[in-house]
């Protein structure tokens, strides 16, 4: 077969990197069939974000005296206003954060939780039996601005007010939009534009505004004015709270200010699985981190190295690996206040064993069932940051689906996620509707360390595809040898159609999409076992962010996302 000049150039660079010594990223040139730019290396920190100005102002608390913790609050400030697309105060958060104090990990959960006053044999009298997408149902507690307060209260080294400040200024100034923030913005408005305030937030003049365009929004710089000078009490107590609860209640939502006072933030510990003899951290269920070490065991059993990346052998095994993790993360992964997964068992390599023997090689499996007892594609943005004593921050932050709810309260300049759409109204399951209950989460940061030592705060935005990136970047720069930056600009596969924790079944296998850069053999042979190809948008392959230590150098690398608009920068 006569193969396009690019792809004779994959194959010829991908004959080489197979022989490299895994996961020597630093050791090696750059491989120029997949990397869009070199990695970013700095001597005394580092910050990589989806948008530059972001990036910029987390450096410039760093060079103020601040932290890690510090930088990351202020380029997620920078990104709920730059990136409404994605994230916001009205959204969730979730940290991981190496303390070189300590020498350890602190995990984060500031994920919100579901109206007090509100049941399922509520909703089901108003006759929905799905949770929908928009409006003011899907809406729970933001614990965005909880989790800025408790990571700052730990960890921060410089007030708030000056973490805030490049947000307020650049909503109060403005600040010009970028490329791919323009496109998703006028999709996301159009699609919310029938809800109350929207237009008049984000598409001021009746339009949203274009590429280079400025942007300003006072109200959010009132809002954060507030939280800079009042603390987490002038967001969840007070006028903020009064008005956010005031316009639900209107809209036919259960929030009360009783519900906002008394959201709290949990520091949890941590889980892992050792890859290779790599120690990768997630944290434990709400979210779906379990579903990457889950996804992890499963491939160490396999020679993952000698299918080489690309390959139709690679692309199966990790899409069979993928639907056994999903089918016990639809079904075992909730609240642990109500549902106590079981994650010593499902983190097993026995385990792992045991369910792999349901894949079969030579044939792509339709459906299976959860192997113990008894998502849609999202919008997100991942941050991380690194310090000169040593700390790092694996944030995200996430309004769930794009700008959320629709539901945008008058004069704060925010609007809310629907995060609660993840919740199942069937009754008896794990992550069934309740009142006062945190749903199901994609957001998910991730870390790696080698002998108790900090290796890379690594991140992938973007819904169910986000365990799935994180075993691909893991796998490229691991197995694949790739450094830094190449391990997230490789093609990726997308799997959908897994069973999801709102109910659904996947009963036909689901579709594998995969971005341009795979071999045409490849294709065709997936084909061949049964799997469905389909085609996705370039958003829906998510977005990465990653800060590693390199103890040799004594340096910092960074990598940022090809297809977002962010940057790694260090100095």
């Amino acid at each position: 077969m006569n193969l396009p000049d690019v792809l004779h150039r994959s194959l010829a660079a991908l004959a080489i990197l197979l022989v490299l010594p895994a996961a020597e990223a630093t050791q090696r040139p750059v491989n120029r069939a997949f990397a869009t730019r070199s990695e970013t290396i700095a001597p005394n920190a580092m910050a990589c974000t989806s948008h530059p100005l972001a990036t910029q102002a987390a450096l410039d608390v760093l060079k103020a005296g601040g932290s890690a913790v510090d930088a990351a609050i202020a380029a997620n400030a920078c990104l709920g206003l730059m990136e409404p697309t994605g994230c916001g105060i009205g959204g969730d958060l979730f940290a991981i954060v190496w303390d070189p104090a300590t020498g350890r990990l602190h995990g984060l959960n500031a994920s919100g939780r579901s109206a007090a006053g509100l049941t399922l044999a509520d909703l089901r009298a108003r006759g929905v039996t799905n949770m929908p997408s928009y409006g003011p149902l899907p809406v729970t507690v933001p614990g965005a601005v909880d989790g800025w307060f408790a990571l700052h209260g730990r960890f921060g080294r410089v007030p708030m007010s000056t973490n805030l400040a490049p947000a307020i200024r650049y909503a109060q100034d403005g600040f010009p939009l970028s490329e791919v923030i323009a496109e998703a913005w006028a999709r996301n408005v159009a699609i919310l534009a029938k809800y109350p305030n929207v237009k008049e937030l984000w598409a001021p003049g009746g339009r949203a505004p274009a590429k280079g365009e400025r942007f300003r929004n006072p109200g959010l710089a009132r809002t954060l004015g507030r939280i800079a000078s009042g603390g987490r009490d002038a967001f969840y107590r007070g006028e903020v709270a009064a008005t956010v609860v005031r316009f639900l209640r209107e809209q036919g939502g259960a929030l009360t200010e009783e519900d906002f006072a008394s959201n709290a933030p949990e520091w949890v510990d941590p889980i892992s699985t050792n890859y290779r003899g790599w120690d990768v951290w997630e944290l434990p269920p709400n979210g779906q981190g379990l579903a990457v070490l889950q996804t992890l065991n499963l491939l160490e059993g396999r020679d993952v190295r000698s299918m080489g990346f690309g390959s139709t052998a690679w692309i199966h095994t990790f899409v069979e690996a993928k639907k056994l993790a999903f089918e016990d993360r639809a079904r075992l992964y909730a609240d642990p206040a109500f549902h106590p997964t079981p994650i010593a068992e499902l983190n097993s390599k026995e385990y792992a064993e045991s369910r792999w023997k349901l894949v079969r090689p030579d044939v792509a499996a339709r459906r299976h069932d959860p192997g113990v007892p008894a998502l849609r594609a999202g919008d997100t943005i991942y941050l991380c940051t690194a310090d000169s004593s040593g700390m790092m921050v694996s944030l995200i932050q996430s309004n769930y689906r794009g700008m959320g709810s629709g539901m945008v309260p008058p004069g704060l300049g925010f609007g809310l996620h629907d995060r609660g759409e993840a919740f199942d109204l069937n009754p008896g399951r794990p992550n069934s509707y309740a009142p006062r209950k945190r749903p199901f989460h994609t957001i998910i940061p991730a870390f790696v360390t080698r002998d108790g030592e900090p290796v890379m705060a690594f991140g992938v935005m973007g819904g169910d595809m986000q365990p799935q990136g994180h075993v691909q970047v893991l796998v490229n720069w691991i197995d694949f040898g790739m450094n830094l930056q190449e391990a997230g600009d490789a093609p990726r596969i997308y799997h959908t159609g897994s069973s999801e924790p709102d109910g659904s079944v996947m009963s036909d296998g689901g579709t594998v999409s995969l971005e341009a850069g795979f071999p045409s053999e490849s294709v065709r042979d997936l084909q061949k076992l049964g799997h469905r190809l389909g085609a996705a948008s370039i958003g829906s392959y998510g977005g990465y962010q990653a800060v590693m230590w390199d103890r040799t150098n004594r340096v910092w690398i960074g990598a940022t996302e090809s297809r977002k608009d962010g940057t790694a920068a260090g100095y």
